[in-house]
């Protein structure tokens, strides 16, 4: 096994190449996650109950009251805006608004007091989130906040007398994706724009208890399709593509996680857009031309150095109803994913697929996004990296904003 990354950043610690052995050991996988990003993503479904919980807390009367809005601007970072795509996706595209994620300071110059400005905030205190929150009082947009209690971002929704709903922070952000989105979606209900009910809320919880318990630390890799999917993984150049909007989402999802968790470098996308243009990574130097060289002979779990081979993950949604004429475009989206697979097969390159089940859009993004969520932590453990210690996320911030805070 190599050692220790040498140089660089202090604490950089991991090695170059995924060691199975290191997912076999329970205790020994723990140990290497003392900040709990595997308890905390075990606790999606628990998220989803406690933000329903408190959702049902907050008074949305006056949301409600001004009827259905202009449009609706979710403004967050990161995980926090990528709340916003799922509310776009839930709503679907017979939503009678647009819904517009923002991911930088302040607000399109737009909006105004026709629209809702739903503000995301994880911690509660982030500059994109406190921005917005802070132009949409100015110009008299409804606002909603979403974020940790005591916070700046709650002290502001409340000179705002806008609704707030406090979501308790016990994770980072990117552990926490379901206590964001829940309060999102409940608040984009009050308006008119989704019907997400209570059942839809309960069966996704349950979907994400069972994925957490079939990708729990002590399972195998042989029936745990997590810790599988991450060695599917190891060494390569992940490809992430959803086949519909929903789908791409969740691959979205999964190229940030591996991206913070494992370190990877992903692509992630649309496949409709990948048709256009980047399917032609199969042909190239880590695709095609790479797997024309490997030897069909040799141990599949032989290690290969210096061939570095793309990865293809495909999420596949198939709608919920592709019988309907309406969802005609299902049934292209379907015959563009067999294509894409049938195009990877043919060049060798070696090819995961996750398809949405549920009986809800919600229910179905969490059944793609549960499994890889934990990938990506074993992936890191594999790599013997600590998931939640980034140290060049750190350095960056340090390195962004120097002066100690009681100076800002």
């Amino acid at each position: 096994m190599a050692g220790p990354l040498e140089g660089g950043a202090a604490g950089v610690h991991g090695h170059r190449h995924a060691d199975e052995s290191l997912l076999d050991d329970e205790k020994s996988m723990l140990a290497n996650d003392p900040g709990g990003m595997l308890r905390a993503t075990a606790s999606a479904g628990a998220q989803v109950r406690e933000a329903a919980a408190l959702a049902a807390e907050t008074d949305l009367s006056m949301l409600a009251d001004e009827g259905r809005p202009r449009a609706v601007v979710v403004a967050g970072i990161g995980t926090a805006g990528l709340t916003g795509s799922i509310l776009s996706t839930v709503a679907g595209p017979r939503c009678p608004v647009p819904i517009i994620g923002h991911r930088s300071p302040g607000l399109p110059g737009w909006v105004g007091a026709a629209d809702v400005v739903i503000a995301v905030s994880a911690s509660g205190r982030s500059p994109e989130a406190l921005a917005a929150a802070e132009a949409a009082a100015r110009r008299g947009a409804r606002l909603v906040a979403v974020g940790n209690p005591d916070s700046e971002l709650e002290a502001m929704a409340a000179r705002a007398r806008a609704p707030f709903f406090a979501v308790p922070r016990r994770a980072p952000a990117r552990a926490s994706l379901w206590g964001l989105a829940v309060p999102v979606l409940l608040a984009a209900r009050a308006i008119g724009l989704v019907k997400v009910n209570e059942a839809d809320l309960a069966e996704t919880a349950t979907r994400l208890d069972a994925d957490a318990e079939r990708c729990r630390p002590g399972a195998d890799a042989f029936v745990n399709p997590a810790k599988a999917l991450a060695l599917d993984l190891a060494g390569s150049i992940p490809i992430v593509w959803g086949s519909s909007p929903l789908a791409t989402v969740a691959a979205r999802r999964f190229a940030d996680t591996l991206a913070a968790n494992a370190r990877y470098p992903v692509m992630a996308g649309a496949l409709g857009e990948a048709g256009r243009g980047r399917v032609g990574l199969l042909d190239g130097v880590f695709g095609g031309l790479a797997e024309s060289s490997r030897d069909i002979f040799a141990d599949p779990g032989a290690e290969e150095t210096g061939a570095t081979r793309l990865r293809l993950v495909l999420f596949r949604d198939g709608g919920l109803n592709p019988e309907d004429d309406a969802d005609e475009p299902i049934a292209v989206e379907e015959r563009r994913a067999d294509a894409v697979q049938t195009l990877a097969e043919r060049r060798g390159v070696r090819c995961d697929v996750l398809t949405a089940e549920g009986g809800s859009a919600l229910e179905r993004l969490a059944s793609l996004t549960a499994v890889p969520d934990f990938a990506s932590l074993y992936l890191a453990l594999a790599h013997g990296l600590d998931p939640m210690a980034v140290p060049a996320i750190s350095e960056m911030k340090e390195l962004s904003n120097p002066l100690p805070e009681g100076m800002q």
